[in-house]
């Protein structure tokens, strides 16, 4: 294999990538979003028409149905599109493809949206264009209490919401409960009648006098000044004072017929803390963003915002998913170090060599890191399931180090040189150490019901694959580093021949003397040396006896099974 021969050739260069790899992994984790489940990217588009007072049938027929016809003539990589219709609104998702342009379809939905609006019942407003992905999910949730549901639900929506925006990753919608600021005009139907007016009338007078004008300026002289005018109210009271009919000599007045008052527009939901009626404002993670980070800055910022409401105001978190989200992770991170020092400890026991569970174990760390800084680049986050994949695999990587090193100590029992040994025993082995990630990776999404659909499935292929990528970087620097710790070793225990060069070269060298594998005394087996025949090149045995050509057996004694001689045998131990 080209890679165990580099590192055979070039040791020191693979130490100082050891070396890069263990100064990158702490940027790259730091850098990388860390959540509970991995980003899902698919695009949806919601669009919210509203039209006060008209019933659902009428929505659906006159408003969805119409618009969602248009979108298919306009926008582009519509995967489907969904529609929800109630008294005075209707809500419209377009979910685009997993690979579609967001800004693109934002233009296009922007597009129609303005011209379907001239086709629709006069009255209806401008939609609202909302974008959110699957990974759009609530992190943190922040209750509000201490003064009035209408001035709570004001300093939800006009002060702490505009200020919370600005942290990375975040999206605040409309807060919850509360009662929505609104002019209210009380209309007295008998006072109406008696007047001889309707309804129509009163609206028709706040209409005509509650406007605002350009008033522009005037310039007098040397000077310009700007020019005010009355014609709207500057406060609630004084609607009261507006005409709305004169009859005969007498002027009928808005304060005759109605009341108009500092009130709120129809509540159509109720929060409650403690029994006690409240506003919530919930906060959003947006697209790839780290929900510790996002929760931690609006944490950071709260301390600052708070000073600029009023005294009376509290404010509570709730719901803090990051609690969560920072346990799972802690989790999965201690039972994989648990697994890690448990491996270790075994792989200690049984195979009895304290050199051969320091290559293991040196080896867990750098393949780990070399799989998070693979992660990282391909946009990847730091998530139970990225780690659980990681705890999984490292049962796979303690195999296959397990593995080399005994298939190189098997073939040092050959006979053979260290480095031929070595180059053998990774070579031999290269196959079955890629197949098992590859075959689990290619599982995890098969795994997955049938109600998650084609979009969860897709979703979890994609993270799939790319714990696949990590996991083949992390055997790729398994296979890198252990023939070369196993060399190292080799050179530390005596065990390299003098006549072995420490650098492989165009020709093997030539066969040296007996040598012992890297395993303990009591696993150490005596190797017979056969005499080279003239016409027979020493160094190629027969594969099928394993035993060189041209050469003769050992004596074997009857009382033992392996063959070998106890004299022997009792020399080399």
């Amino acid at each position: 294999m080209w890679i165990v021969r580099v590192a055979l050739n070039r040791p020191y260069t693979f130490i100082v990538l050891a070396l890069l790899i263990l100064i990158l992994s702490p940027v790259v984790i730091l850098r990388t979003p860390t959540d509970i489940f991995p980003n899902i990217d698919i695009p949806v588009i919601a669009v919210a028409w509203q039209f006060t007072g008209l019933n659902p049938e009428e929505m659906e027929g006159r408003i969805t149905t119409g618009f969602e016809r248009v979108l298919t003539t306009t926008v582009d990589n519509i995967e489907h599109i969904e529609s929800t219709t109630v008294s005075g609104q209707s809500m419209v998702k377009i979910f685009l493809q997993p690979n579609a342009r967001l800004d693109t379809a934002n233009a296009q939905v922007t597009a129609i949206s303005q011209t379907a609006l001239r086709q629709l019942p006069p009255g209806v407003q401008p939609p609202l264009i909302i974008n959110y992905s699957a990974s759009t999910v609530p992190i943190l949730q922040l209750a509000l209490s201490g003064l009035s549901e209408s001035e709570l639900n004001d300093i939800g929506l006009n002060f702490l919401r505009t200020q919370l925006v600005t942290v990375p990753g975040a999206s605040i919608p409309f807060p919850y409960g509360g009662k929505q600021r609104q002019v209210m005009v009380d209309l007295d139907q008998g006072l109406l009648q008696s007047k001889g007016l309707a309804p129509a009338d009163v609206v028709n007078a706040l209409g005509q006098q509650n406007i605002v004008l350009p008033s522009g300026t005037a310039k007098i002289g040397e000077f310009e000044y700007d020019v005010a005018m009355n014609a709207s109210p500057r406060t609630v009271a004084e609607l009261n004072d507006l005409p709305v009919k004169v009859v005969g000599n007498s002027t009928i007045y808005l304060r005759d017929v109605a009341h108009v008052r500092d009130g709120f527009t129809p509540q159509t939901n109720v929060v409650r803390r403690d029994g006690q009626r409240g506003t919530l404002v919930t906060i959003l993670k947006t697209g790839a963003a780290s929900t510790l980070d996002v929760v931690r800055g609006v944490r950071d910022l709260l301390p600052r915002v708070i000073p600029t409401l009023p005294p009376q105001l509290t404010i509570q978190p709730l719901a803090d998913q990051s609690i969560f989200v920072r346990a799972a992770v802690s989790g999965v991170i201690r039972e994989a170090v648990i697994a890690a020092c448990l491996t270790a400890v075994m792989i200690l026991i049984f195979l009895g060599s304290w050199r051969s569970t320091l290559i293991i174990a040196v080896s867990i760390p750098l393949s780990i890191l070399t799989s998070v800084i693979t992660l990282g680049l391909l946009g990847e986050t730091i998530n139970i399931m990225t780690l659980g994949g990681l705890a999984l695999a490292v049962g796979i990587l303690v195999d296959d180090a397990t593995v080399e090193v005994e298939n190189i100590n098997r073939n040092l029992d050959l006979g053979k040189p260290i480095l031929q040994a070595i180059l053998d025993g990774a070579q031999q082995i290269a196959v079955p150490g890629v197949v098992p990630p590859v075959a689990d990776a290619r599982t995890h999404p098969r795994e997955i019901p049938a109600p998650a659909g084609g979009r969860g499935r897709a979703a979890v292929a994609k993270s799939a694959g790319s714990r696949a990528a990590g996991v083949r970087a992390r055997v790729r620097a398994g296979q890198a580093r252990l023939p070369a710790a196993a060399h190292d070793a080799g050179r530390a225990a005596g065990r390299l021949h003098p006549g072995v060069p420490g650098r492989l070269s165009g020709r093997l060298p030539a066969r040296a003397a007996p040598r012992r594998e890297l395993l303990p005394r009591h696993r150490q087996r005596a190797v017979h040396p056969a005499p080279a025949s003239p016409d027979r090149h020493p160094h190629r045995g027969d594969r099928a006896t394993d035993r060189p050509r041209g050469g003769v057996d050992p004596p074997r004694d009857p009382g033992r099974r392996d063959g070998r001689d106890p004299r022997q045998h009792r020399a080399a131990l």
